[in-house]
């Protein structure tokens, strides 16, 4: 019932377009998302991940995850980040990796919905660090899709694998155009 509404939403009430696929055998990946301009981008997020089918999570500081917030975020996939001791978010978010059977992390590699000339490169080395695929997913306002890219398994070399990612997300524009990441 839920695949069916939000279906309906995203395809008839929006008139969006889902392009590519999603292998659910994968338990365990790094989604990056670009661009990311606008707060509606999660609301897109919430669909697709409903309309897939699949868990997709995202990770925030612990202190999110408290009464009464915290049920409604790990309901819809969240998972507290524990930074203490000095660790980073590539460290922490690694660590919930290995924790978990199934997480498959949602990043927005941008860091903000303001305008970027650089994408952070934390979603990178937290895949290494996982050793866990990137999945590139572009979320394209001008044309309405929702594009899914080939997985890429990141070798350490960062530069090279970003001439591999980077050219999914040619042409893609966010909600708010001025702001958006710009491949050229």
């Amino acid at each position: 019932m839920k695949k069916r509404l939000y279906s309906f939403i995203f395809y008839k009430l929006l008139g969006w377009k889902l392009i590519g696929n999603f292998d659910p055998k994968i338990k365990k990946c790094v989604f990056i998302v670009i661009p990311h301009t606008s707060n509606l981008d999660f609301f897109i997020a919430l669909l697709i991940r409903g309309i897939l089918d699949i868990e997709i999570n995202f990770v925030g500081k612990k202190e999110l995850f408290i009464f009464p917030f915290g049920y409604y975020f790990r309901a819809v996939g969240g998972a507290p980040l524990d930074r203490s001791g000095g660790k980073n978010n590539v460290d922490a978010s690694a660590e919930v990796f290995a924790k978990q059977d199934v997480f498959r992390l949602a990043l927005s590699p941008e860091g903000t919905r303001k305008k970027v000339k650089e994408l952070r490169t934390g979603f990178y080395y937290i895949a290494l660090k996982a050793n866990v695929p990137i999945i590139p997913v572009a979320f394209d306002f001008g044309k309405k899709e929702v594009k899914i890219g080939q997985l890429l398994t990141p070798t350490g070399n960062y530069e090279e694998d970003m001439k591999l990612i980077l050219p999914f997300y040619k042409g893609v524009v966010g909600k708010i155009v001025e702001q958006s990441f710009i491949v050229e």
